[in-house]
């Protein structure tokens, strides 16, 4: 997985995501306004899960090499 320019880091997602659901917490935001706010949060949940899934193949394909070499491939 390559990053793209548009593609936000994990970390920042995970920031977000912190802020989201504060303000969601709270319970001044309109349902209209709760409702962006959840969507943009599944967005960032799915973008987390994705890395997450490719680091840990790359973990695993680490580890699964026979011939104590460190391979890197794309697995995309």
């Amino acid at each position: 997985m390559k990053k793209e320019k548009d593609q936000t880091s994990f970390e920042l997602s995970l920031e977000r995501l912190e802020t989201l659901v504060d303000s969601m917490e709270s319970g001044e935001a309109t349902l209209e306004q709760s409702l962006e706010w959840f969507e943009e949060g599944m967005t960032l949940i799915k973008s987390c899960q994705d890395q997450l899934k490719y680091a840990e193949q790359k973990v695993q394909e680490l580890i699964k090499n026979s011939e104590g070499k460190i391979i890197e491939r794309d697995f995309e």
